[in-house]
């Protein structure tokens, strides 16, 4: 039976390689690449493009003098971080490290890859901070022009929640604005989704401006219909966590006009699964399960 089912599932990754190859496949790598690199780092960025990835997935967070770094949570996360002296920061503590309340030039001082992370451990160890986003697109684009691969797309989250505004972050609207700053003055909005699950944001973008890609985020069960109408337009992009894509989800995605990237994907079967299933890409902690993609 273990045989037969080994026989099965390498059918099935081969139908999906084919599938896959007949119409582009987005492939994110989840903040850069965190089952590979520290979490929305530079070095993880740069990895992620080494791998063939299409579009680098990452967060944003703001410090107290405004200004827009990537970071998955609002304060500096015991799991993986250390201060500036190499020291572990007490689990009990890592709450105090509010970044909204702290300088940008005292969260760069902060080690955010040489402890690892427990959960991945094929993660590598390195010394590394956490980066402007300015920094990373300056990054990216000269390591992709370098590379001699195609310019990369950005991801970018909103970390946004009712609960935070004021206390872990700036209200939508400022919050948006700061992003976007950053993103037209480097001149890649055109390469760029929003996307959040808060549709607060998702609103500021689509005011302000409203012909870039936006994506609605979604772990709830409440279904398509009724988070659609958390929005008053349609976004380019439904992206569920995976276990939720079903082969009539992506169909009435499309029906509508929206694509479906799901998160976060980390085997091969389920990649497999999901392609036959049509989705339009996937983000995935782990690049290098799914093969680079050359240009």
């Amino acid at each position: 039976m273990k045989k037969t089912r080994c026989l099965l599932l390498m059918l099935l990754w081969l139908c999906a390689l084919g599938a896959a190859a007949q119409r582009p496949l987005d492939l994110q790598g989840h903040r850069g690449c965190r089952g590979l690199m520290p979490e929305n780092t530079i070095p993880a960025m740069r990895k992620a493009l080494d791998l063939g990835v299409r579009t680098l997935e990452m967060d944003i967070a703001i410090s107290q003098d405004k200004q827009p770094l990537l970071s998955h949570d609002a304060y500096m996360n015991a799991d993986f971080v250390r201060t500036s002296a190499g020291r572990p920061i007490p689990k009990a503590d890592e709450q105090h490290y509010r970044l909204y309340a702290m300088p940008y030039a005292e969260i760069r001082r902060f080690d955010v890859g040489s402890q690892g992370n427990p959960k991945f451990p094929r993660q590598q160890k390195l010394r590394t901070y956490k980066p402007l986003l300015a920094e990373v697109i300056d990054s990216a684009e000269a390591y992709a022009h370098l590379k001699k691969r195609p310019a990369p797309y950005y991801n970018i989250e909103t970390k946004v929640t009712p609960a935070g505004d004021g206390v872990l972050h700036p209200a939508p609207t400022e919050f948006v604005k700061l992003v976007l700053a950053v993103v037209v003055a480097e001149g890649v909005q055109n390469r760029v989704i929003i996307q959040s699950f808060d549709p607060r944001t998702l609103e500021v973008v689509h005011r302000l401006y409203p012909a870039m890609q936006t994506a609605l985020l979604v772990e709830n069960l409440y279904g398509l219909e009724h988070n659609l109408k958390g929005l008053s337009f349609k976004p380019a992009i439904y992206s569920p966590a995976y276990q939720l894509v079903t082969a009539g989800l992506v169909q009435d995605c499309h029906a509508r006009g929206i694509k479906v990237i799901p998160w976060t994907v980390n085997s091969a079967d389920i990649f497999a699964q999901l392609v036959q299933q049509h989705v339009d890409g996937i983000i995935t902690d782990y690049p290098d399960l799914f093969g680079a993609r050359k240009p």
